[in-house]
């Protein structure tokens, strides 16, 4: 039967098996409350008021209804075997391992099929010999030809030359440029180049060199620009030598050419000035898989993708500063708040921690993305609301969880003025990822590896995820961490959320 309970309605009911249960169901204003259960039995309820349909996701049968009445309530059918709203610890829920996938704990140095290692593509960087680089499918599919700046020789420039398109260009880092007084071609603002390239004026250098254009002359360019000594006034503008201005982060902020040939450098130990130009095909068009993997074995070098170099990054690379912790009472109990700051771009995510984390060992986890309207406002749009204070509610009664609340995740990463966009064509009938695709956006460029860092500095090991995302379990394996089974989040669906996914 229905009652109220501080305020809140609230289901009583027993399972088959005489367990009390004791739900709160999430009031239509949006309002959420804790409830307990007694006993392990595991049930899922659908609440039904007036035309307001809310039911739990259909993993293993809706097992309870109910009517909601202004004056009153009526009974509830509960059977004991459905996996619970609402389990109280990882014990009580149902854990599966269905999102596993053999290549989610791959080692760093295991590639892509067909690539080279990143490790062994670092080493031939640092020999000072060539390695071609791939960028998405979905960007451009085309590969560079790259090398150390410091190394060039008029070889690999007539190499470079003979399989590239001619237009050697050097990405650099913004205080190399700026020292070197070359700014960009046009402003960021007025850049309409399709990937919004950052090229900077043209140049040769002017001693030792002709008319700029042969490899040796291309060479000597190239050493001028990767020279610490070199001043404005060793160069002519413009050139042949297209230099290009690094974005800081790197691949980890932007997954392009210019940035991946800039950390090869670095991770070689080398200067971060690095030779860049596009392979281009037998027939002058440009060179795609698998043409380009072709040519790579017919020529002897390694070959990369932007992909494996950016895991490589996130696995190696520290993204996370440790910030400060303080005790925080919250109406599940009292947890202690951790703040991380990324080292990227200085935002500062929290991690809610509850019990001494001790070994590390089946830690229940749940990495929350910031969602402003659910979280927040209470929208029926999505279960976001819903799952935080439910992930909240399982982490208190289990006694030791963690929590991460990773900020910037908006809209699956895509912000919430674009979030708001997509919602207007949902009212028009597509779902998440037909908006998404419909607005030019990706369907969803959250990047969970500071949640893995951050998890990782808190002590924890082997983790029992709490989620409903194949993407993020997929995206947390690894960095030292295990995944142990995933705990369904099952939450209320309203009419306005059923277009939503995860």
């Amino acid at each position: 039967n229905f009652r109220l309970l501080n305020g809140l309605h609230c289901v009583n009911s027993f399972s088959a098996n005489g367990n009390a249960l004791n739900l709160a169901l999430i009031r239509l204003d949006g309002s959420k409350s804790s409830f307990g259960i007694k006993g392990a039995s595991k049930t899922r309820a659908t609440l039904i008021s007036g035309d307001e349909l809310l039911s739990y996701s259909n993993d293993n049968g809706v097992v309870a209804k109910s009517a909601l009445l202004d004056n009153g309530s009526v009974g509830v059918d509960l059977q004991p075997e459905a996996v619970a709203f609402g389990a109280l610890s990882a014990d009580n829920a149902f854990i599966t391992n269905d999102f596993a996938n053999g290549n989610d704990d791959r080692q760093l140095d295991r590639p892509s099929e067909g690539f080279s290692s990143i490790p062994d593509a670092i080493e031939d960087i640092r020999r000072g010999k060539i390695v071609v680089v791939v960028d998405d499918e979905d960007r451009e599919n085309e590969g560079d030809l790259i090398m150390a700046a410091e190394l060039a020789t008029p070889e690999a420039m007539a190499f470079i030359v003979k399989h590239g398109t001619g237009i050697v260009c050097v990405s650099m880092k913004g205080e190399d440029l700026d020292r070197l007084q070359l700014p960009l071609m046009v402003g960021q603002n007025e850049n309409d180049e399709k990937l919004r390239t950052a090229f900077t004026v043209t140049v040769d250098a002017k001693h030792g060199t002709t008319t700029g254009v042969s490899a040796n002359d291309r060479a000597t360019t190239v050493l001028a620009l990767a020279s610490k000594d070199s001043k404005p006034d060793d160069f002519n503008r413009p050139g042949h030598i297209f230099p290009l201005r690094y974005r800081e982060g790197g691949v980890l902020k932007r997954a392009g050419h210019t940035e991946a040939s800039v950390d090869l450098a670095v991770l070689a130990g080398l200067d971060p000035v690095a030779v860049l130009c596009e392979v281009v095909d037998d027939d002058g068009s440009m060179a795609r898989l698998p043409k380009l993997l072709q040519f790579a074995e017919r020529e002897n070098l390694k070959i990369i993708s932007i992909a494996d170099l950016i895991r490589y990054r996130r696995k190696t690379d520290k993204l996370v500063e440790y910030a400060s912790a303080a005790r925080i009472p919250t109406m599940w109990g009292p947890f202690t708040a951790h703040c991380y700051k990324s080292v990227l771009d200085g935002i500062e995510h929290v991690a809610m921690v509850k019990g001494d984390i001790g070994d590390g060992e089946d830690i229940l986890v749940r990495v929350h993305s910031e969602c402003l309207t659910g979280d927040i406002f209470g929208s029926a749009r999505c279960e976001c609301g819903n799952q935080l204070a439910l992930a909240m509610q399982q982490i208190e009664a289990a006694g030791r969880g963690v929590l991460v609340y990773l900020r910037g995740h908006e809209g699956r990463g895509i912000g919430l003025g674009h979030k708001l966009r997509a919602y207007n064509l949902q009212d028009d009938g597509r779902d998440t990822v037909e908006a998404n695709e419909e607005l030019g956006l990706p369907v969803d460029s959250r990047e969970y590896g500071i949640g893995a860092q951050m998890l990782r500095d808190l002590g924890v090991r082997t983790m029992k995820l709490m989620t409903n995302n194949p993407a993020k379990y997929i995206g947390l394996k690894g960095y030292g961490l295990a995944v142990a089974g995933r705990v369904p989040l099952s939450t209320p669906i309203t009419k306005d959320s059923k277009r939503q996914q995860w």
